[in-house]
């Protein structure tokens, strides 16, 4: 009963927000969009599918992570394994390839040496 009831009250606030924000999508597209472009003015239901459009077109939101995110982390585990030279190595090979941005206690020791 308790988990049921935490599944509606969930549900009642998710479509109360996406109508809410449905509106706010409306209002500035009958605001901005006629008097900029001449575009026609658009109902509750034509902004709530641009919404569902827009969130399948370019996600965002809560989901999986996009590919960068897996890049980065094993990018991040590779450098944690990588030995002092194996690091310098990498920096030289990057530096051909265009800036590498070291912390700032590296860059206070090369400038000093």
């Amino acid at each position: 009963m308790r988990r049921t009831l935490r599944i509606l009250k969930f549900a009642a606030i998710a479509v109360l927000f996406l109508a809410a924000f449905s509106f706010v999508v409306m209002g500035l597209w009958n605001w901005l969009m006629p008097a900029l472009f001449g575009w026609h003015v658009i109902t509750f239901w034509q902004a709530l599918g641009i919404l569902i459009l827009s969130k399948i077109l370019f996600g965002g939101g809560r989901g999986r992570p996009r590919p960068h995110v897996y890049w980065r982390r094993r990018m991040m585990e590779r450098w944690a394994r990588m030995t002092p030279e194996e690091r310098e190595k990498f920096r030289q090979m990057r530096g051909r390839c265009g800036p590498f941005r070291e912390s700032g206690s590296e860059q206070k020791a090369e400038a000093k040496g």
